[in-house]
């Protein structure tokens, strides 16, 4: 565990924000393990989002102070840190990233009844009608039918040859995307399970070049992504390749080098969008922490930005009415530059905003789409 209190300079500058009672806010992210590429960047998301919250006069007049924990991406500690924030008491919890730790860890915030935005993208996570949690990033349940119109769409793909990683977050997705290939009429000739952690992708690469679908959809975890990318290369495989947010990000083009060209995917958020809000994001991330920040890092921003937001509009710190007036609100980014794209919560606390296609061309992930809000 390791403790992170952030914006304690620019306090000097907020008046009497700077005396005020800190309000403490619990972090539950990934800092080692598997997640540990995820989490990580998560959390500075949230720290840098409580650095311009307490610079601009923290919450109510009083400064936010962090305290973030590490899950070791081991879901029974999540859910032992998730008990421990409630017994300390706080007004809101931020995170997991990993959906096997968020399932287990938000039944212990839904008893307390404490917000907790999370990062996690599984669509059980919302099905189980817990008040109590929010996303930071889009549901399966929203991303995948535009990867499916895109694969019909745009590829003209009849079938497709399905890879995905064997967890919580796995599972959902596939299960998800198998409906909608399914909705649009595309046959899906490959179904192939991989393990989170796997090293060796030679046969899943295989099994997916003898399938002889027309594309591939891959949803694995960063670092498994990069591997099956470079495996499937090495074989020679020729026909597009297609996935969602991890499939493009930073850590995978960066590991996966050549064989990430030409891989497309939807993602909810990118550094890379062609908006001013989200440029000045990214710089003043890159500022911080000598790093371009990835879609993670974008959650744990946004989400904390939207958790304040959500406060300031109730106007008082009171978790279970802020719960009760998240569902349904609306916020706007030329209000709450944070949120960096206008956003609406639903009855179940997954959101609706806009969104983006990814082309990785030369090393580098391209905007190739803007897709509008699937309200609009």
């Amino acid at each position: 565990m390791r403790t992170v209190k952030t914006g304690l300079a620019a306090l000097a500058l907020a008046g009497t924000a700077a005396f005020a009672q800190p309000i403490p806010i619990a972090g539950i992210a990934e800092l080692s393990g598997p997640g540990a590429t995820a989490g990580t960047n998560f959390n500075n998301g949230v720290k840098l989002a409580i650095k311009e919250i307490n610079a601009a006069g923290g919450l109510f007049g009083r400064p936010l102070a962090y305290t973030v924990s590490d899950t070791q991406t081991q879901p029974g500690v999540a859910k032992a840190l998730a008990s421990k924030a409630v017994d300390d008491g706080v007004p809101l919890v931020v995170g997991p990233v990993y959906s096997g730790s968020i399932l287990v860890s938000m039944n212990e915030t839904r008893r307390a009844e404490i917000p907790n935005v999370i990062g996690g993208e599984a669509a059980s996570i919302t099905q189980q009608g817990n008040a109590y949690v929010f996303r930071a990033s889009f549901t399966q349940v929203s991303a995948m039918p535009k990867v499916a119109r895109y694969l019909k769409d745009s590829l003209k793909a009849g079938s497709v040859a399905v890879v995905y990683v064997n967890n919580d977050f796995g599972k959902g997705g596939r299960d998800v995307m198998l409906k909608a290939l399914q909705a649009n009429g595309t046959k899906v000739v490959a179904d192939i399970s991989t393990d989170q952690g796997q090293v060796d992708f030679s046969s899943a690469a295989l099994k997916a070049k003898q399938s002889n679908a027309d594309a591939l959809f891959v949803y694995l975890n960063e670092e498994e992504s990069a591997r099956i990318l470079k495996e499937l290369r090495k074989q020679g495989y020729d026909k597009p390749i297609v996935g969602e947010t991890t499939l493009v990000n930073d850590k995978v083009i960066e590991l996966a080098g050549d064989a990430a060209n030409g891989v497309v995917a939807h993602v909810g958020l990118t550094p890379d969008a062609p908006n001013p809000t989200v440029q000045a994001f990214a710089r003043a991330y890159t500022a911080e922490y000598k790093i371009k920040p990835d879609h993670n890092a974008m959650k744990g921003y946004t989400g904390m930005h939207a958790a304040r937001a959500g406060y300031e509009k109730l106007g008082k710190l009171d978790p279970k009415a802020f719960a009760k007036a998240m569902h349904g609100a609306s916020f706007s980014a030329a209000k709450y530059p944070g949120i960096l794209f206008d956003t609406r919560y639903d009855d179940k606390g997954d959101l609706d905003r806009e969104s983006f296609l990814i082309k990785v061309v030369n090393g580098k992930a391209q905007v190739i789409e803007t897709l509008k809000p699937a309200a609009n």
